[in-house]
């Protein structure tokens, strides 16, 4: 799997994951929501995304995105 692709699957993970707790525990849990959206709309401008150093450092192989 690329970064690229690591980063979208935990996005989405982390999204699913804020709802179902908004709805279990209380909706402050959507504030991870938000941050996680507006992670992903600021790297898409920028190309920052530290999630995405960590990944590499890892030894994931580069995507497109973020190479």
């Amino acid at each position: 799997m690329s970064i690229d692709r690591v980063i979208m699957a935990f996005a989405g993970t982390m999204i699913l994951l804020s709802l179902a707790m908004s709805q279990i525990h209380g909706p402050n849990w959507l504030w991870l929501t938000a941050f996680v959206g507006a992670n992903l709309l600021q790297a898409a401008f920028t190309g920052f995304c530290p999630l995405a150093i960590v990944l590499k450092r890892i030894g994931l192989r580069p995507g497109v995105a973020f190479p």
